[in-house]
């Protein structure tokens, strides 16, 4: 089944692209020099011509071929806001977490974790356990796969808990000296303060100074007064 698919990708790969994507992204695995508006477009179009358990089949394969953009188009073939009986994709995309090794497919991945997140915001007591996890990765998705989060504006009573709760797991993750994580927490808060300025400062007012300087710049990034 996934061979059509994989030769539609690797039929899009650009001479001499691969090398340089290997040593950006820091893969061991296979990468095959595809550019991401190609898979976009790969994508975009598998999404339109399968069903639901049709895709979630194909990414399942795609994800299990181990190649770099194979990954990466299993997360894209994922996302999308609306899908009735969504819990075969949400069960798939959680499996996935324990396995990121790399920001670009751990990050397409968490786009999808997040339209699923919304779907139903019930699934963040799920998330709650990956930031108590060992696995840097996976603590780094609790972040990622919430922003939406924080840039929603007028919110409602369950999303303004919400937002705290994800504050909270944000504030635990400040002594952790990780760049990657320390990353996650600057880039939650600096989406934040296009929404909420006043919370981004109190967050900074209280924990700022235990965070790497490059994070607390990044969280102000957007703060008048920074």
């Amino acid at each position: 089944m996934i061979d059509p698919y994989l030769d539609a990708l690797k039929a899009q790969a650009e001479p001499g692209r691969a090398e340089q994507m290997a040593a950006y992204h820091k893969q061991a695995r296979e990468v095959l020099g595809v550019p991401n508006p190609a898979t976009n477009e790969l994508t975009k179009s598998w999404r339109h011509a399968l069903s639901v358990a049709e895709r979630v089949d194909l990414a399942r394969a795609l994800w299990d071929s181990d190649i770099f953009e194979a990954r990466i188009a299993a997360g894209k073939l994922l996302t999308q806001a609306r899908i009735k009986e969504d819990q075969p994709v949400w069960e798939l995309l959680q499996s996935w977490v324990p396995q990121f090794d790399s920001w670009a497919i751990a990050d397409h991945a968490c786009s999808a974790i997040s339209k699923r997140l919304l779907a139903d915001p019930a699934r963040l007591d799920a998330v709650e356990g990956w930031s108590q996890s060992d696995h840097m990765w996976t603590r780094r998705a609790a972040l990622v796969a919430t922003l939406p989060w924080a840039k929603m504006n007028n919110l409602k009573p369950a999303d303004q808990q919400a937002r705290e709760r994800i504050l909270g797991w944000a504030a635990v993750y400040v002594p952790d000296r990780d760049w990657f994580i320390q990353k996650a927490v600057a880039w939650w808060l600096r989406d934040l303060s296009k929404h909420d300025a006043d919370r981004t400062r109190a967050f900074l007012a209280e924990h700022g100074q235990n965070m790497k300087g490059f994070a607390r710049k990044e969280a102000a990034k957007y703060l008048k007064d920074a």
